[in-house]
């Protein structure tokens, strides 16, 4: 058996050997194959959140993403539709764009200036000899798209075919709150050393929510439990839940605003959940007594007493949209112990920093939690990289961690049978 038949047979016999309602075997979170494997069945193959049509306004707007060895421009183009493209030359394959954003008027490689359109066609290539055709060295086109605001990539071929489903039953719940017309209050970047599915399993369950201080004076800490395990302690904030949740009921309904829960993380392709929510004190978002963060509602809504609307999309994003802002998570693989959590912060077209938000209350709470998760996933990592690490068992409310490693390995499974 050759070198590459023994790792394949390797990878196949851990990822048969796991065991359901338990975290996965140590090479899943340090192996360079498996990292490898992942970018390969995971990243290379689903729809991956990468930025919001926000950041891409007008035409010529731009965003670089890097997805583990793949670089790929996002842009809007000159008829102010999306497009994705690999960010390669055509001629020797040097990236075109090095910045994270910006604006241009033509995609210029800046080695030997070979010039593309915003279509992706090759406009210029100096010193080419006679009967050179340029329309065979557009740059490579990626699959893109839009779903109420938010834009995700796609670097298969073929990509996920149920991924249209989900947009078209998601996109009622966004839509309300114009993410489209929104803009970027802030973004940042911060670097976890972890891999990524820790990051993820993290975002996944909120057991460990007794670390997050700020997060927990607007958000339930009740959050997946249910009646059956709800510990003793928390009962007064489940009774403070089903107040509120009934209040926002009433609301949703009043507005027409979607807000049933639709949870299906694994069993299916694009996995996913969404849910409009409350949230506690005043159950406007997430600042220290719950009121709202921006005086101007995104969507024009005429209430900031909307709680929140939830969005897990695997296998790299997160969403709280509220009636003030909304916040984007995108979790993307750096190495086996590192991973990129880009998260932006959107507010109304018209508000004014300083105005009508304040941008330390704005980024307070999801900052914190950010760097709180951020130290936690690391002590996972230093974790379950010592020899003597072995699975343990979920809890009850780890549910959603369960899902999305299910889905994981299923994805797994498709990409070793190719």
């Amino acid at each position: 058996m050759n070198t590459e038949s023994a790792e394949k047979a390797r990878t196949w016999s851990a990822v048969a050997r796991r065991v359901a309602g338990h975290s996965l075997e140590r090479s899943f979170y340090t192996d360079r194959n498996f990292f490898d494997l992942d970018i390969a069945a995971v990243f290379a193959r689903q729809w991956i959140f990468v930025a919001v049509d926000a950041e891409l306004p007008e035409p010529g707007d731009y965003a670089t993403v890097e997805v583990g060895p793949y670089s790929v421009i996002v842009l809007r183009d000159d008829e102010e539709e999306l497009r994705a493209f690999h960010n390669v030359c055509r001629h020797r394959g040097a990236r075109i764009l090095e910045a994270g954003n910006g604006s241009v008027g033509n995609l210029v490689c800046g080695y030997h200036k070979w010039t593309y359109g915003t279509d992706g066609a090759l406009r210029h290539a100096p010193s080419q000899p006679p009967g050179f055709d340029r329309g065979c060295f557009g740059l490579k086109a990626v699959h893109v798209r839009s779903v109420g605001g938010l834009v995700f990539v796609c670097l298969a071929e073929e990509p996920p075919a149920d991924f249209a489903e989900v947009a078209a039953r998601v996109e009622p719940y966004l839509l309300p709150h114009q993410l489209r017309r929104a803009k970027v209050a802030a973004r940042t970047d911060l670097v976890e050393d972890g891999n990524w599915k820790l990051v993820m399993e993290n975002n996944r369950e909120c057991y460990h929510c007794d670390g997050h201080p700020e997060l927990l004076r607007s958000f339930f800490p009740t959050y997946g439990y249910t009646e059956e395990n709800l510990p003793a302690r928390l009962r007064p904030a489940h009774e403070r839940y089903r107040r509120a949740d009934a209040e926002m009921r009433e609301t949703y309904e009043r507005l027409g605003l979607p807000y049933a829960l639709i949870e299906e993380l694994d069993g299916r392709t694009t996995g996913f959940r969404i849910q409009r929510d409350a949230l506690d004190l005043a159950g406007e978002s997430f600042t220290p007594d719950g009121t709202a963060a921006c005086r101007r509602l995104l969507g024009d809504l005429p209430t900031p007493r909307l709680g929140h609307l939830a969005l897990h999309l695997q296998p790299n994003s997160w969403f709280h949209v509220l009636g003030d802002h909304a916040i984007t998570f995108s979790v993307l693989p750096l190495a086996p112990d590192r991973t990129l959590l880009r998260t932006t912060w959107l507010v109304h077209p018209e508000a004014e920093e300083g105005v009508d938000y304040d941008l330390d209350t704005l980024l307070k709470v999801w900052t914190a939690t950010n760097e709180q998760d951020a130290r936690l996933v690391a002590r996972a990592q230093q974790g379950v990289s010592s020899p003597a690490y072995e699975p343990g068992p979920y809890a009850e409310t780890e549910y959603q961690v369960e899902a999305f490693c299910a889905w994981y390995i299923d994805r797994l499974r498709e990409e070793l049978q190719r």
